[in-house]
């Protein structure tokens, strides 16, 4: 189980710093590319090690067959989806003529049947090939979603740790000073960071720290927009990940709060072990099983929030590529990026699963 965790734990770390790297902007410094790719493939040895002597290998094999399956029919659906929606890619306020209109058309097969259409974008996929952009002309959409994933991947990773920083901690210190003016305090905190939507969050957050409203001492002390250095990451991740720490942190306090009546607890305190370590060895372990169960729905929650936050702070980004991908109907990148984003859900939900016989060794995946 520790191989497990060292080796899950050195592949997060090796993607997080391939993905970074590549992106251009990586904060521990210029580390080359080289020594990520490596420790990726360490991690991802550990792991499988760990996955086969652990007997998950089945289970491991079932889920991403599972996923493969998965993403094939989120492809067969929005591609019909965008076919059968009226309207077209070319389809302005100022019409083409019909003979112009006719060959572009032709040139990106649109004219032929829905099935042929079909046909070829599965070869193409296959082949790893995602077309062309009808926006960006001449440009490869494998190359739009390598220039932008690494950012949307920043402002998502960062968010998330935000999130599980501020959540879990929260959640623990209101458990354990339960029905105390400071618990309810940071309840309410809670549920107003649930019932405040990001893109309310977002203006409020620049209103105060960039134009120093109502508070004109903070004027200037954060960038409104952009992303072009770690002080531009502080009020996007910080609008992003407020709401799920919200959520992290209401889970945890309520899970904390039913764990603390088992009868192992009473024992523990019964036999004199310090409060603080029952409360962080014993209850905490056995309390996030339910936060790991949320942990995907936040990825998701994350992802489909990081499309507002781009626009909203004009983040160039994979979400601000997708919205205005969709306002253009181009059909390549639509297809493409929505396919990435899904392949990160299922990894996402893959992972916590195979966490929780990391947190609860009782539970076997097999």
């Amino acid at each position: 189980m520790i191989g497990m965790v060292l080796g899950w734990g050195l592949v997060a770390l090796g993607l997080i710093g391939i993905i970074l790297d590549l992106g251009g902007e990586f904060l521990l410094g210029g580390i080359p590319p080289e020594f990520w790719w490596v420790f990726a493939l360490w991690g991802l040895s550990a792991a499988g090690f760990a996955v086969v002597r652990g007997q998950m290998f089945v289970f491991v094999m079932k889920r991403l067959l599972e996923a493969g399956f998965v993403i094939f029919v989120i492809a067969t659906l929005t591609f019909l989806l965008l076919r059968f929606l009226p309207g077209g890619p070319f389809d302005a306020e100022k019409a083409l003529p019909p003979d112009i209109k006719a060959n572009i058309e032709a040139k990106y097969g649109l004219n032929k049947p829905i099935a042929e259409q079909y046909l070829s974008y599965l070869g193409s996929l296959a082949r790893g090939d995602l077309g062309e952009s009808y926006k960006y002309i001449g440009r490869p959409v494998a190359n739009i979603i390598s220039e932008t994933l690494p950012i949307s991947f920043q402002l998502g990773i960062y968010s998330l740790l935000l999130a599980f920083f501020i959540g879990i901690p929260l959640g623990v210190f209101a458990a354990s000073k339960h029905n105390s003016l400071l618990d309810n305090g940071l309840m309410i905190f809670a549920i107003s960071g649930v019932a405040l939507p990001s893109f309310i969050v977002g203006p409020l957050l620049v209103m105060v720290f960039s134009f120093g409203v109502p508070f004109s001492a903070m004027q200037g002390l954060l960038p409104p927009a952009l992303w072009e250095s770690p002080i531009y990451y502080i009020l996007p991740v910080l609008t992003l990940g407020l709401r799920p720490a919200a959520i992290i942190a209401r889970m945890t306090r309520s899970s904390m709060l039913d764990v603390i009546q088992a009868d192992f607890v009473r024992t523990a305190k019964a036999k004199g072990v310090a409060e603080q370590v029952v409360l962080y060895k014993h209850v905490l372990k056995n309390s996030l099983i339910p936060v790991l169960t949320i942990s995907g729905p936040l990825v998701a929650g994350v992802l489909s929030g990081s499309f507002i936050i781009e626009i909203v702070f004009g983040i160039p980004g994979m979400g601000k590529h997708l919205v205005q991908s969709v306002s253009n109907r181009d059909y390549p990148l639509i297809l493409g990026m929505t396919l990435v984003f899904s392949a990160m859900l299922v990894i996402a939900n893959l992972i916590v699963d195979l966490l929780y016989t990391v947190v609860d060794p009782r539970i076997k995946l097999g």
